[in-house]
């Protein structure tokens, strides 16, 4: 991995591998900070993107299994906002025609990004998880429920109001209460503190004009700052983590949903998340692939998943971050970067190399 810093693509990086029970490899490479030196450290913090989506997904998960929501709910049971949607059946530059939905959105469809929602624009860092959901409600779907796949943040945020909904207490104390604490995730987190920023990976993109890495900003902080806890806990690109506690979400759920003695999810729920939901629909960013509950699922490996096992789980993230656990071979995979600008992070050089050079030491 220490090529990619050599030849400018990363500044650093921080690399782990695990087992449902212990941490086999922890390291890093490289600086998180060019105009300062600093050095990447271990426990050094990231923006973990759409890594954030498994464990908002957990949270819908947990309440399914307390009975308080199940998968198959219409959304607009939830939020009213959801009800009488319309699809655009026919788009132009000068007309567009809409047709009813010919059933209601579901958990489900959120869930595997098949609900026909888009993207809202947020037009500035405080609008509340409830102001944006019903901002994109007012949008027309896509297409009809169920029919397609299409990558959706804005569906994700959309559960995570639901969760505050069926849940009783804010998105963010949910997961601080029920994810993050019980499994001693202590360095998850919506808003860094000052002294935690002081450990925050620079984000970078480079520039081919100069062949340089440039610090870049993080559109989802619209245009607040990392610390600013008056932003909303958006629970489909939120989260700031490191390695290891990203490592511990994933052991807990190759454990069938308990960890250190605490139940997070009932197995048969895990095993309900982390299985192919998207039967007949091409889901997913890179060719073999497809989609769970949450997650992405490996179906056919190639490429830069060649050396994984069908049946792995997981998600990369925006800024070229990467978690996925193989439970053919019960192994987490973690990768931590903090790169904009790659043309498909869940397909890039630094993933594929990564994962081949730790699947080749971990031998047969």
């Amino acid at each position: 991995m220490q090529a990619f810093v050599d030849q400018g693509e990363i500044s650093g990086a921080v690399m782990l591998v695990a087992t449902k029970d212990r941490i086999l490899h922890l390291s890093a490479i490289g600086q998180s900070d060019l105009a300062s030196s600093r050095k990447m450290e271990t426990n050094d913090f990231f923006w973990i993107a759409s890594m954030t989506k498994p464990m908002s997904a957990t949270a819908v998960a947990m309440l399914v299994d307390e009975g308080k929501l199940s998968f198959d709910d219409p959304v607009e049971k939830y939020l009213p906002e959801f009800r009488d949607l319309w699809v655009i059946q026919e788009q132009t530059a000068e007309r567009r025609v809409l047709v009813p939905t010919a059933r209601p959105i579901t958990l489900h469809d959120l869930l595997t990004h098949t609900s026909g929602m888009g993207e809202y624009v947020a037009y500035g860092p405080h609008w509340t998880l409830a102001e944006m959901v019903k901002a994109v409600a007012r949008e027309p779907l896509k297409f009809q429920p169920g029919a397609r796949w299409s990558y959706s943040t804005a569906g994700i945020d959309t559960l995570c109001r639901v969760v505050e909904v069926a849940g009783g207490v804010s998105f963010a104390e949910f997961m601080q209460r029920r994810l993050f604490d019980p499994l001693g995730m202590k360095d998850s987190t919506f808003w860094l503190t000052p002294e935690q920023e002081k450990r925050f990976a620079t984000n970078y993109r480079r520039n081919p004009e100069i062949g340089k890495l440039e610090p870049a900003t993080i559109y989802y902080m619209y245009g607040g700052a990392v610390t600013d806890r008056e932003r909303p806990p958006l629970g489909g690109a939120g989260l700031f983590s490191t390695a290891e506690d990203v490592a511990k979400f994933y052991q807990m759920l190759l454990n069938g949903g308990s960890l250190g003695g605490k139940r997070i999810l009932k197995p048969e729920t895990v095993s309900e998340m982390t299985h192919t939901q998207t039967a007949g629909l091409k889901a997913g960013f890179l060719p073999g692939s497809a989609w769970g509950l949450g997650f992405c699922l490996v179906q056919e490996p190639q490429g830069a998943t060649a050396v994984l096992a069908p049946g792995t789980f997981g998600h990369g993230g925006a800024h070229g971050t990467q978690s996925w656990a193989d439970p053919r071979r019960g192994v987490i995979f973690i990768l931590m970067i903090q790169r904009a600008g790659l043309p498909n992070s869940d397909g890039s050089d630094l993933r594929r190399v990564f994962q081949e050079t730790a699947t080749a030491a971990l031998g047969p």
